[in-house]
Formats: structure tokens, sequence, C-alpha cells
């Protein structure tokens, strides 16, 4: 499955590692985790999210508050009962692990560009595969998944359907334009539109679109901190001035928000 990302042939293990026929080698991190992020294809020393985001970002969904929109992503990915799967952009690990309950006989591998997010996501299920790796150079083989998981994630359209065998599916969630609405409206004076469907136009040929679903629900944030780390873990923490974020945290009266997500399925023909 693995394969090596500086010369792209198959990876073995090795010791406590893996390698490939080339002598490349790669050592297990104590986490359990492998670092098949090479240098020469990072952007900056240490990309991805920062320990400060992927705390926020555990701490929020360890209470719950999304739990509804995992719950939902793990039955959609039962339902089509993939024999191996792939979560790109895991951050964490916390939709990663309800997708490994949901598929406990499937082979699962997920991967972040956050060193941060990886060491923390090892400890949710030391039985998947947890790689820290680019999103558009996948180290795993042409046509070895047969589900991929995308969640609040960048997406290479390519490099999703190389991954993809035949009738294997990709699983995009990502925010609807009515997403934290009432949080928007209380940070900025003008809310920026978008339309809910733009990515469609990206998907390549050969990919189509079978299923496709909205999830809204409230959100009544009654704690400073996990108002704290909302914003913490979304761009609205540094797009936002902190005279306006203070004033969402430190609010005496619940939060009320509004979750919306949209799940769209596209299966290779």
């Amino acid at each position: 499955m693995l394969t090596c990302p500086l010369c792209s042939a198959p990876l073995s293990a090795v010791d406590n590692g893996v390698a490939c026929p080339l002598g490349h080698r790669f050592d297990r991190a104590r986490q359990g985790y492998l670092n098949l992020l090479p240098v020469q294809h990072k952007n900056s020393r240490d990309p991805g999210d920062n320990l400060a985001m992927v705390e926020a970002r555990r701490d929020f969904l360890n209470a719950g508050h999304y739990a509804p929109v995992a719950r939902r992503l793990a039955e959609l990915a039962a339902e089509r009962a993939p024999g191996r799967w792939v979560d790109i952009g895991c951050g964490e690990g916390y939709y990663t692990a309800q997708l490994a309950e949901a598929l406990p006989a499937a082979d699962g591998y997920a991967l972040d560009i956050s060193r941060e997010a990886v060491k923390r996501a090892c400890r949710r299920n030391p039985r998947l595969t947890w790689l820290i790796a680019s999103m558009a150079r996948v180290p795993l083989a042409d046509a070895s998944c047969q589900f991929i998981a995308s969640v609040f994630s960048p997406l290479d359209w390519q490099e999703a359907k190389r991954l993809l065998s035949r009738g294997g599916g990709l699983m995009k969630v990502g925010p609807t334009s009515g997403h934290l609405m009432e949080l928007r409206e209380r940070l900025y004076d003008e809310v920026r539109e978008y339309t809910d469907d733009k990515h469609l136009a990206l998907v390549p040929a050969g990919m189509a679109l079978e299923h496709s679903e909205v999830l809204a629900f409230k959100l009544s944030l009654a704690n400073a901190q996990d108002r704290a780390n909302l914003l913490a873990m979304t761009p609205h923490g540094w797009r936002a001035s902190a005279e306006r974020r203070a004033r969402v945290i430190e609010q005496p009266e619940p939060f009320e928000v509004s979750i919306s997500m949209r799940y769209d399925y596209f299966v290779l023909q």
C-alpha cells in the first residue's frame, strides 16, 4: 500500500519502519506514526496547523459538539463497506477514529501535513496507519482505496482520483453558507457570501456525484472555553478583531450558533 515519497517505489516493513528497494528508509516515531513528508516537499519548517489550533480543535470535538457530524460520516462510510480507506487531512483524528469504529474489518489509513496533529491522532486508534504526508503527494499506491474521507480539508482532486479503485468513492464534508452564521455576524460588519457547490466544478472527468445531503442543527455554547476553542480552530480566530472575539468568548449568556454541513459522495466510474 505505502509508496516511497522520494521515488514512488513500494515501501516494505523493516525493523521499526519502512524502506523502498532503492534504500530510502523512514523510521516509525515513538508515538506510532510514519513521517513520509520529505523536507523538499514542505512549504515551511512546520507546515499545517500549529499546536494551539490542534489542541483547541481536539478539546472542542472531544466535548461532543460535532458528534452528529462524525456519526453521520461514519454511517455513510459503513453503508459503502470499503475494504481499504484513507482519511485525507485527518487533523487530530476525531473523525478518523469514528470511521475506524464503523469499519472494523477494513484497512484504515490517515494522513495530515501537521506533525502536531498526527502526534495526537495516533492516540485515538493505534490499529490505523497514521502518516505525516502531503495531500498533494499521498504516499499510497494507485487504485488502492475504496473510500476516501475529506473532512474540512483542502483536496487535490487528481490525487483522490488516482487513489480510488473503480467503483470506489470520495466523501467530501464541508460547511454550507449557513454554517456558524450567528458567529460570523457577530465578528464581521459584512458576512462574506459563498456558494455551497462551487467545488462541483473541480470534479475531474470520470468521477460523478452519487449522493448529497445537508446536516443542520443548533449548538448552544454555554462555556467560555468552548467558545474560545471554536474560534481558535477556525480561520475566524485570526481573521476577526481581538475585540470582537473577546465579546463572543466573554458574554455571560450561552452562545447559540447554527451548524450546517454538506456531505457529497463522488464515485470513480
